[in-house]
């Protein structure tokens, strides 16, 4: 007989591939360090494969395991779907949702759209503020789950989505040639803004923030008006925007790489629920690991 694979040892497996640590992956399944390896220690024996080797701290995917990953996801995603379309009538109430303005714009209408749909009873609650703002507000037991640009936190972030970071000007002007480099970029603690400054002075570009703001429509308006340049995921652009490549004397930057917090002071389904619309809807690693 076929060996059945377990669904919450398949989540597990996602989570430390995701973070690369057992350690950042319990608290994201809510599991001690220990039932963790035991968890993995029965799908290897599942399987009968090694799944990780140590690297340094870290765990790495042996060949096996990057095979077993692509099917673990998509397991567990669609593990998600079948639950919520039979729990229908069970949930009821308001769940609350963090997501920067960046991605409020393209991502929102998707994921509302889809929760709706299976469930018409609840009352979505949106907050738009950036990643920062929105990981203090999960302290503060004022928000459910958040959708956060990857930054430095004490949580581990489920990684769901990655996109390039890309330089973007005006296809109108010229602003990009101007030397100090005119900047618009999000508020201080903006992990972009931090990657663009950091990128520029490696390669000694003279530049100037002539422009801050914590609002994307803001930063994106005076790009297009040619007032300055700026960073962007690639779901970010707009027409009349251009990308700067390295040909243009811009750097590669790093990927922009997203994902999830969740409440840790309650667990609600309605949380867990929409966590799985919201991967449902906006995940692209999957797809990219199996065309590898």
């Amino acid at each position: 007989m076929t060996p059945m694979l377990d669904i919450d040892q398949l989540r597990t497996f996602v989570a430390i591939a995701e973070t690369g640590s057992f350690t950042r992956a319990a608290e994201i399944v809510h599991k001690t360090q220990s039932a963790v390896s035991m968890q993995m220690k029965r799908l290897e024996e599942r399987i009968e494969r090694p799944l990780f080797v140590r690297d340094g701290r870290a765990s790495k995917l042996t060949e096996d395991g990057e095979r077993l990953l692509d099917y673990a996801r998509r397991i567990v995603k669609l593990n998600v779907e079948a639950v919520s379309a039979f729990s229908d009538d069970d949930l009821a109430g308001r769940v609350r949702l963090g997501v920067p303005d960046d991605y409020a714009d393209r991502y929102l209408p998707e994921i509302m759209a889809r929760f709706s749909r299976v469930y018409p009873g609840v009352e979505l609650t949106v907050f738009c503020e950036p990643s920062t703002d929105l990981v203090l507000r999960l302290d503060d037991d004022e928000i459910d789950i958040a959708i956060v640009t990857s930054c430095e936190t004490a949580r581990a972030v489920e990684i769901f989505r990655q996109e390039e970071l890309l330089w973007v000007t005006s296809s109108r002007h010229s602003i990009h040639c101007d030397s100090p480099l005119p900047l618009a970029l999000g508020r201080p603690a903006c992990a972009w803004r931090t990657t663009a400054v950091e990128s520029l002075d490696r390669i000694g570009r003279p530049h100037r923030l002539l422009f801050s703001s914590g609002n994307a429509g803001a930063i994106s308006a005076a790009v297009l008006a040619g007032l300055a340049i700026s960073v962007l995921p690639t779901s970010g652009l707009r027409p009349g925007m251009r990308v700067l490549t390295p040909a243009d004397g811009f750097p590669t930057l790093p990927p922009c790489r997203i994902g999830l917090l969740r409440n840790t002071h309650e667990r609600s389904p309605l949380a867990e629920a929409l966590a799985g619309h919201i991967v449902s809807s906006l995940d692209n690693l999957s797809v990219r690991d199996a065309a590898e």
